[in-house]
């Protein structure tokens, strides 16, 4: 049986599209560390949905994290601006 040609140029012309397909660009580590709004934005999407962010991007968010918690060797829980003064000789009674 013989088909058009109209339709065996349309099913080629549509997986010609299908192959050009680019993923979508993933957020590099960096930029995630410096962003952390949108670093916790893609973590919530990771949490949600695993497998429509992709291993890659979901790759970067776990690393972009762990670089934030352990910045300069160790895990930092108080904001700056709260964090204890330099300590100072105790009172004398």
């Amino acid at each position: 049986m013989k088909q058009p040609l109209s339709m065996i140029l349309a099913a080629v012309a549509a997986m010609l599209l299908a192959a050009c397909g680019k993923p979508a660009p993933i957020e590099s580590v960096e930029s995630l560390v410096a962003n952390p709004e949108r670093l916790k934005e893609l973590r919530a999407q990771c949490k949600a949905d695993h497998a429509k962010v992709g291993d890659d991007q979901c790759n970067a968010v776990a690393e972009a994290t762990r670089r934030r918690f352990f910045r300069s060797g160790g895990p930092k829980h108080t904001p700056e601006a709260l964090a204890p003064a330099a300590s100072a000789p105790a009172p004398k009674d």
